[in-house]
Order: structure tokens, then sequence, then C-alpha cells
């Protein structure tokens, strides 16, 4: 089978590469920048951006099967920054499947599409998608999320995967910035510290894009969306402890009311926007929702319609990362 992972050099895109050469599928990337520790595995590495349509169909032809990893993260920038690359872009990757007659589309979501500033307790794909969003990438997502899955059809079977907070080793963003912004002094617990998150290893996500693959391929799940996870919710700021102890740091111990984050995250997104600061502020009224609030789902949809289950235990995924964020310099 001869597979396109867009955004193949990422952090889950690298992971569902190496998945694939391991079937012996012939994988092309597509990605802004040269990639060449995917060329030196026998990969074929295209280099351009989502928002360029012939770039993305040139990626596209000759392919089987398309994952579309790729997308513009984060939580600061314009409306532009994350609509273009999110939304336009899958547009694009959604064109190239279908003028060039590829049967199956496997787009990775974010359990963001269904935000909507209440705590989100055993959510499931029933909920709607969100409203009164405080993040471009949450609202451009869910946009191109409905965008994915309207395309599916009888010639191209599309399914959505929507991972938590994932994490494992090589992480580039999350728990690095988290140790980081410990490590300084800047993170308190927000809330009471008992909210409750799902997170998900980097490899059982890999595997769950494989498991959606062959679903689709079976004839199951197209048209559908998938929230993905260990399966076990952990209280955030427990886990974060414990991680920080095992990295040989100090545990969290101030902690600041919800309310108070949530206004403070207003005032410094408005001091960022008529400064014009570049980078992320040091809150946003979004990350005070999610570092307080409980927001963990149900995964048994994609344990039936997908045969996904969660290979690695917390525990195992624990060490792992930890040994990893070590070898990289952020222990002591």
């Amino acid at each position: 089978m001869k597979v396109l992972v867009t955004g193949g050099g990422g952090f889950v895109g690298r992971k569902v590469v190496e998945r694939l050469l391991g079937r012996g599928y012939t994988v092309r990337s597509f990605g802004r920048k040269p990639q060449p520790e995917l060329e030196a595995l026998g990969v074929e590495v295209h280099c351009g951006d989502l928002t360029d349509a012939e770039a993305v169909e040139t990626a596209c032809e000759g392919r089987d099967a398309v994952f579309h990893v790729a997308a513009r993260a984060g939580v600061w920038g314009s409306w532009n920054d994350f609509y273009r690359p999110n939304v336009e872009g899958t547009k694009h990757v959604v064109a190239a499947c279908q003028k060039h007659r590829i049967s199956t589309l496997v787009y990775t979501s974010t359990p963001s599409v269904v935000f909507n500033r209440k705590p989100i307790v055993n959510g499931d794909e029933s909920m709607p998608y969100g409203s009164s969003w405080l993040c471009h990438y949450a609202h451009t997502k869910a946009i191109a999320e409905e965008i994915a899955l309207a395309a599916n059809s009888e010639t191209l079977r599309v399914v959505a995967l929507r991972p938590h907070l994932i994490f494992g080793p090589g992480d580039p963003h999350l728990l690095p910035r988290v140790i980081e912004s410990a490590v300084a002094g800047r993170l308190k617990i927000v809330g009471s510290g008992e909210n409750r998150v799902d997170v998900s290893y980097v490899e059982d996500v890999a595997e769950a894009h494989l498991n959606a693959l062959d679903a689709l391929i079976a004839g199951k799940a197209a048209g559908q969306a998938y929230f993905i996870s260990q399966g076990e919710s952990v209280e955030l700021w427990p886990w974060t402890n414990d991680l920080l102890v095992c990295l040989g740091h100090a545990r969290i111990h101030k902690r600041l009311p919800l309310p108070v984050v949530y206004v403070v995250g207003g005032i410094c997104e408005l001091v960022w926007k008529l400064l014009g600061k570049s980078g992320e502020p040091p809150m946003t009224r979004f990350v005070a929702v999610e570092l307080g609030k409980d927001h963990f789902f149900k995964i048994d949809a994609a344990r039936r319609d997908l045969g996904y289950a969660p290979s690695v235990r917390m525990e195992e995924a624990v060490e792992k990362t930890v040994a990893d964020l070590r070898s990289r310099g952020f222990g002591k």
C-alpha cells in the first residue's frame, strides 16, 4: 500500500510513519521542512505547505491512503494563522484525495472540537461541536473536522480521531513546556486541583491511526469521529506533580481560584493584542479552563468500531516518558 502522511516529521506523524514502514508500506511524508531522518528510513519526503493546493495535490498523487496529521496548533495567533493551514489545508487534502481517487483518509482531530467552557465528564461522540470558542485552534479544527467527515463517500472513506493531551518520548511541546514553567515558578495549581483529564500515550495514538485505516478498509467507521486516550483519566495536578518529582523537581503547591486565573488570562490576551506582542501570553482564558476543569471522555466507540485498545500501561508510559525527558535535560 502507498500512503501519504502529512506532518510525518512531527511528534505523532513520525510514530505513524514508523508503524506504516513496519507493515512494509511505501510511505511519503509531506511537511514544510526537509526531513533527512525520515529519508534515511526510506521515506519519500515532499516539502510544501498545506495552504498550497498544488503542493498538496502533488503529494497525494499515486497514494492509496492519506493520514492528515499536520495542523497549526497552539492557543495564540491570528484567525488566519490557524484558518489557512487547518481549514484551507484540510480542504486541499480532501480535494486532492478526491481528484486522485484515494480510497481512505484518516484525519487527526482533537477533543477541543467539543470545547464549551464547561467541565466534560465521560463525554462521548454524541456531544455537539463546541461554542463560545476561546482559541482559534479549537474553532478551526472543528471546522476542518466537519469538512473532512462531510467528504466521506462510497469512493473516499473518512474517519476522524480525537486524541487527548498526547505525551511520550520525543514530546516537543506539552510536557517540556509544563516542566519549564514549573521550574521557573510560573505554574500554579488552577482551581481545586482535583480535576481529571484524559492523556494519550503517543505510541497508542499512532496505533489508533492504523486501527482506523484497517477499519475503513474493512468497511467500518466511515464518516465517524472517535475520542482516543489511555482509557483511564488522571487527576491533572497530582499526575503533573508526580512527573516533576520523578524528574527531581519540587512539587507545585501554590494554587489560584479558576475565576481569578480566567480573568488574568483575559487581561493577558488584551494586553498582547493591544501591544502587538509576539509569542503566547503567559495565560489565556482557554488554558485557564483546560487547567482548572474536568475534561475526559469515553473511548467505548473506538474500542468497538476500531478495535482500539491502549497497549501501554500508564505506569510504563510515564516511566518511558520520564527517561526520555531526563535524556533531554529536563531532569535534575
